[in-house]
């Protein structure tokens, strides 16, 4: 059975710095495409960041670009998610997603991912 497993969520100050993980198991995650996601209160899931299934393509939502960045360890079967400089408005709870199939380029649409963590929260409050 295929399963994500995030974590690293928490209460942060604005300016402040968080990384998420996410852990796989059940497939390779070199076989896989992957990306992070999140939804805030009222609002639809959206894309933040994602990389194709060889790492040689990623992705950025235009209101993270500059701040997070997305990496994998195929070894440790986890993705991270650094995020800097982080906002208010990146207040939201955080999912781990994958694709079990081969891209080419990295896809941020969350119909396109099949496999789903549970989600961490993240809240940026002073």
């Amino acid at each position: 059975q295929s399963q994500l497993v995030e974590s690293g969520g928490g209460l942060v100050q604005p300016g402040g710095s968080l990384r998420l993980s996410c852990v796989a198991s059940g497939f390779r995650m070199d076989y896989a495409s992957v990306g992070w996601f999140r939804q805030a209160p009222g609002k639809e899931r959206e894309g933040v960041s994602c990389m194709s299934t060889r790492g040689s393509s990623t992705n950025y939502a235009d209101s993270v670009k500059g701040r997070f960045t997305i990496s994998r360890d195929v070894a440790k079967r986890t993705v991270y998610l650094q995020m800097n400089s982080l906002k208010p408005e990146d207040t939201a709870v955080y999912y781990c997603a994958a694709r079990l199939s081969f891209t080419l380029q990295a896809m941020c649409a969350p119909k396109d991912y099949n496999v789903w963590g549970q989600g961490t929260q993240v809240t940026i409050s002073s």
